[in-house]
Order: structure tokens, then C-alpha cells, then sequence
């Protein structure tokens, strides 16, 4: 089975149980394409995310997509029909018609890489766009229920009912969610099952607690929401100082209510005792788990309804044997077993919360007790190995038909980095990459900036279908914090060389490669042809990293100093050059770029083109030679991989 993974957003730091999946799902052996509506909003990204085999795939910008609506209306695959039913039914709050846009586009992706199952998790916005994606190609959807996805971020009860009427089976994280769900959608009932959420024991390698510290340490993990509770906490805090009693409290997490909760802290004079540290790696939360001696979490409802209903993080904790106090809300008493794993008390009880953890910081053998017992019942229960095979045969089950093999790639695919899109300053790379799609050469253009301020022309709108573009920088800062020895050692390699590109461009180029380096491998890519002399600063790493061959077009006008583009160029395969004094001492696969060199101006050049439709350069021959002179590279490049 080759099951697609869709998300509103990913990475989120505080949704690791969807991280944990994929990974053992990938362990099954069940191939992975994951795709995300938006970028990530932090470039903080957990070290485990690195371990997944599969590339995570973002939409491209709203400006390309709508691109993508128009020609879709032109060749009537635009869902139409259901798109005017949703804003008739639903009103425009639901925006049906930037679903269906974002739909269009992960379509084609799980189609063209063989996707034959989507699952998605929490039932709002990631779960309504994959209604029109199956509107769309036909592939079928499976749905994990949370609580507040449903609950409160949907906002729509026969919303939710037609999803889970158009879904294969509905995934509910606990019994609590289970009942709500059947309640909502009774028609729905018999394909809604309880599938817990689970954790990797092997990051939990020592699970006997550590000996209690001098000073108790209380530790509690959120993001700073007010269902999480966190100034109820900081009450019971309060209260424990003035009976006396020594210990220090740690909050990890971010979130709008930051100032407000250390505003909180500072007014009751807790700053020597309670600290907000903000977001974290895994690894950090999980060293100060081990550091801690309770973990809290004092989880409400909000105002408008939403609460907590599994939080991972109590099970994480358990995980790591520490006693857990916590309240007694949705699924959280599936979880906690009060008096045994821990102690839980009322919503908002701030005394109760207060005596719940004097009762522990009073008493090691009761904490040492209950850290045991808790550790005994995540390896019983929530062990991610075990949590994932009741998903994993429900999946087996909706692959009535032989997966589909992934659509077969063209034998030797050459990727074309394209440091920026739109460019002025390259005018004839739209005709470019026009003549090389004329020649069927099995090019995959990836634009690393969009410039959405550039105007449009019909030719760039015939090419925006064809581009591949990168995430947002906040994606690509993340996979550059998230490699910090590779980004090291290729800093170093820059340190080293006597001739060097200017910081800056190599820093937007290298974290450019580095979110490159798995999509081209994804797609067995062997060559890389940079467009611009910025982009062969992006190519040289990639050839390093990703065991590519490359090739290059220096433009005009270079950004980069000579002595660096000469030395690079002894790198390349071969390339086009507009200055001639560059091509000596090069090979004969280094071209004059006679299409560059036109001396009309280039703006009367695109003009004049446009209106003639005659390539005014003349040079069919060129671009002939060209293309053959790609694939032979790429050829090449492929044989090299498999010889290493």
C-alpha cells in the first residue's frame, strides 16, 4: 500500500503522536507520501522528524494555485458542482473554494505518486479538503478524530457527517471521542472505531525513576492556550508557597497567553519558582522529564468549548515513570489512572490541584510508585508498535484493489533549479523551458522563491502547472536547524575555499539545498542543471550532498565574482556561457549561449517574440543540442549512482 499522509500543517511541535505514526507505520513497511497545506509556523522542529523516509510536499502559493483553478475549470476537472453546494449549505466560512484549490493541487501529487489511500489527521480543515480530493481523483480517505478538531474548529455538525459519510472509517483517539463522534453522526456509527494514539518506547531507554531531588521539581508541557489550564497551575503554585513547601515548577510551551501567565507569575512573586522556558526540542522535553520529579498537567475547557482529550504529553511522562497529576477531563482518566499511574482532580479545582501535589512532593515512595505502575502501563497499552496495528488493519482493509505502483518516472529526470520565478533578469527562461518540453525532455523545474510581486504574462501561466516549488522560509530554516553538522561542515568547506561566494548568497543557497537533497532523491533525479550563476551555488552543494552531476548557465550580469564562477564551472559537466572570455580553458561541452547574447534588448526581445511568435534568437539547432547534451548527462549521472 502506498498511503498518503495529509495535514493542514506540518510539522506542529506539539502533535509528536503523528510523527510516531508514520514512523512505524514506515518501520510496516508502508510507503509514505506526506503532504501539507501550509508550512510549519516555527522553524523548531523535533530531531525524530528526520528519521521519516518520505519528503513532506507543501502547497505551492496561493497565487500558483489559483493558476492551477483556472485551467482546471478550462479542462472540467474543477469540482464545481461541489463546491457550490458547500458555500450554498455551509456559507462562505468554510471556504469551499480555497479547499477545492489546495485539493487540486495534492490531487495530482498522490496521483501521480501512486497514492492509493489518504489518511488524515483531525477532522477540520486538512480533513474538508480531502472531501474534494476525492471529488477530484477518486482516492479514497480514512479520518482521525481528536475531540476539539471536531468539536469546536470544524464548527459545522452536518459538515462533519458528510465527511465521515464520505470517509472509509473514522479513527476516534479514545473512547471519550468515540461517543461524541457516534452521537454526532449516528448514521456513521458502525464505521467509527476507538484507535489509540501511541508513543516510541525507545526514547524512553531508562524507565525506573531517578532518585527524588533536594528541591521537588514539578513539570508541566503545553501550548499556552487556556485549556491547558496553565494559570490554574500557577494558582496551585501559589498556594504550596504559602504553606511552605519548597519546589520549583518548569512550563515548556509557547503560546498567546505568555505574557499574560508571566504576568501572573511576577504579580504573585513565583519568578524564583516557576519558570516559563517556551518551545522545546523533543530531546529537551524529554531530558527534563527525566529531570523532574512530577509532571502536571491542570488541562480546562475554554470558553468555547475546547479542551484537551489525550494529551500525549501525559503519556510521554508516564512513559519516563514520573507520577502525573492531572484533571479529570475528556479522555485523560484513559490515560491516568487516579490512585495508581497518579492523581487527578476536578477542572479548575486549584486546591485540589494544590493538595494533589503536595500529597506527591511529601512523598518519594508515592511518586517512585506511581512512575512505576505508569511506566508498566504505557508498555501495556500505548506502546506505538501495538496502538498502530488496529489503524493499520483497518487501512488493509480499504485496499480492496492492488495498491498502485508508483507512476513510473521518466528514465533520466533532470532537475532545473531556478533560483527565483518570475525572473527579469533571465527573460527568455519561460521559452527555455518551453523549447525542452517541446523536445519531451524529462525536465522537473523547482523554483526556490516565488515572486509573487512579478506580472503574470499568459506564458508564465501555461508554465506554473509544471513548477515544483519550495516550502516557505519558515520549512526551509527548520531542515537547516534540523541538519546543524551538515550545515557545520558545509560552512567549513566554504571557510576553506579561496575563492568564495558572499555569505549571504551562500547561506539562501545551501539552506535551499538542503530541503532539495530529499526531493531529488525522492524522484531518483541524477543531474541538476542550475539557471542562474546563484542557483550553481545551490547545484555545487547539492553535488556534494545528494550525489548529483550538474551543469550551469551563467548569465550576463553575474552576481558572483568571475573567479568563483571559473572555478565552479571546472565542476560542471557543461554549461552555457554568454561571456566568451569564460569559455577558455572549458570543454566542448561548454556552449556559447547564443539565445543570451541577442543584442536587441530583452524587453523588446519577449515583446517582439510574443507578438511574432518567431524565435527571434534562430537557434532551433542550439536548444536541440542542448537538450542532448542534458540527457546525455543525466544518462551519466544515473550510470555513476549505480557503479557507487
Amino acid at each position: 500500500m502506498r498511503l498518503g499522509y495529509f495535514y493542514s500543517r506540518y510539522p506542529v511541535t506539539s502533535q509528536t503522536f503523528c510523527d510516531a505514526e508514520m514512523l512505524a507505520l514506515e518501520r510496516f513497511g508502508i510507503d509514505l507520501e506526506i503532504g501539507s497545506i501550509y508550512p510549519p509556523l516555527t522553524s523548531l522542529r523535533h530531531e525524530h522528524i528526520s528519521r521519516l523516509r518520505a519528503p513532506i510536499h507543501y502547497a505551492p502559493p496561493q497565487t500558483i494555485l489559483r493558476i492551477w483553478e483556472k485551467n482546471a475549470k478550462t479542462t472540467g476537472t474543477w469540482p464545481s458542482a461541489l463546491v457550490d453546494r458547500h458555500e450554498r449549505r455551509y456559507g462562505p466560512s468554510v471556504k469551499a473554494e480555497q479547499r477545492a484549490r489546495n485539493a487540486l493541487y495534492f490531487a495530482y501529487l498522490f496521483a501521480r505518486n501512486g497514492v492509493d489511500h489518504v489518511h488524515v489527521h483531525f477532522t477540520n480543515r486538512a480533513a474538508h479538503t480531502v472531501l474534494f480530493l476525492k471529488e477530484i481523483c477518486g482516492i479514497p480517505f480514512s479520518v482521525t478524530a481528536h475531540g476539539q478538531d471536531f468539536m469546536t474548529d470544524l464548527g459545522n455538525d452536518e459538515l462533519l457527517r458528510e465527511i465521515c459519510a464520505a470517509a472509509e472509517f473514522v479513527a476516534a483517539e479514545t473512547d471519550y471521542s468515540h461517543h461524541l463522534l457516534c452521537q454526532r453522526c449516528p448514521d456513521c456509527a458502525t464505521k467509527i472505531c476507538r484507535v489509540y494514539n501511541g508513543i516510541d518506547l525507545e526514547l524512553f531507554p531508562n524507565p525506573l525513576p531517578s532518585a527524588p531531588n533536594t528541591m521537588p521539581r514539578i513539570l508541566s508541557v503545553g501550548r499556552l492556550v487556556a485549556f491547558k489550564g496553565f494559570e490554574h497551575l500557577i494558582d496551585a503554585c501559589a498556594e504550596l508557597a504559602r504553606r511552605g513547601l519548597d519546589f520549583t515548577c518548569e512550563i515548556i510551551g509557547d503560546g498567546p497567553l505568555r505574557y499574560d501567565l508571566q504576568t501572573k507569575i511576577d504579580m504573585l512573586n513565583l519568578s524564583p519558582r516557576v519558570s516559563l522556558l517556551g518551545s522545546l526540542s523533543q530531546e529537551a522535553v524529554l531530558e527534563k522529564l527525566q529531570a523532574a520529579d512530577i509532571f502536571a498537567l491542570a488541562s480546562v475547557m475554554d470558553r468555547q468549548g475546547a479542551s484537551d482529550i489525550f494529551p500525549t504529553v501525559i503519556i510521554e511522562a508516564m512513559a519516563a515513570a514520573r507520577p502525573v497529576v492531572s484533571t479529570r477531563l475528556a479522555g485523560i482518566s484513559e490515560s491516568v489512572m487516579h490512585g495508581e499511574t497518579g492523581l487527578l482532580v476536578p477542572p479548575g479545582d486549584t486546591i485540589a490541584l494544590a493538595q494533589a501535589l503536595q500529597q506527591l512532593i511529601q512523598n518519594a515512595e508515592l511518586q517512585t510508585r506511581y512512575g512505576r505502575a505508569g511506566r508498566a502501563r504505557v508498555e501495556q497499552h500505548f506502546r506505538i508498535e501495538h496502538t498502530v496495528v488496529p489503524l493499520l488493519q483497518l487501512l488493509k482493509k480499504t485496499a480492496v484493489a492492488p495498491a498502485k505502483p508508483k507512476a513510473p518516472l521518466a528514465g533520466h529526470q533532470i532537475a532545473y533549479l531556478i533560483d527565483c520565478w518570475p525572473d527579469k533578469g533571465l527573460p527568455l527562461l519561460e521559452r527555455e523551458l518551453q523549447e525542452m518540453k517541446r523536445r519531451n525532455l524529462p525536465i522537473v523545474p523547482f523554483v526556490c522563491e516565488l515572486d509573487s510581486t512579478a506580472d503574470f504574462v499568459a506564458s508564465i501561466d501555461e508554465l506554473a502547472q509544471e513548477l515544483e516549488f519550495l516550502p516557505d522560509a519558515m520549512a526551509i530554516e527548520a531542515e537547516w536547524r534540523a541538519n546543524p553538522a551538515l550545515a557545520q561542515k558545509l560552512e567549513q568547506e566554504r571557510a576553506q575555499e579561496e575563492h568564495r561566494a558572499s555569505s549571504a548568497i551562500f547561506l539562501r543557497q545551501a539552506r535551499f539545498a538542503l530541503v532539495l537533497r530529499k526531493l531529488l532523491l525522492d524522484r531518483r533525479i541524477s543531474h541538476a542543471h542550475a539557471t542562474s550563476s546563484r542557483a550553481l551555488v545551490c547545484a555545487l552543494i547539492l553535488q556534494s550532498i545528494a550525489d548529483l552531476t550538474i551543469s550551469a548557465t551563467i548569465e550576463p550580469h553575474s552576481a558572483l565574482p568571475q573567479n568563483w564562477i571559473l572555478v565552479a564551472l571546472r565542476r560542471c559537466k557543461g554549461g552555457r556561457l554568454s561571456d566568451r572570455r569564460l569559455l577558455k580553458g572549458l570543454g566542448k561541452t561548454f556552449l556559447f549561449d547564443r539565445a543570451a547574447a541577442d543584442s536587441l534588448p530583452k524587453k523588446i526581445v519577449r515583446l517582439l517574440e510574443q507578438k511574432s511568435e518567431i524565435d527571434l534568437t534562430k537557434r532551433a539547432n542550439f536548444w536541440q543540442e542542448w537538450s542532448e547534451l542534458l540527457l546525455q548527462w543525466s544518462r551519466a549521472g544515473r550510470d555513476e549512482n549505480k557503479a557507487q
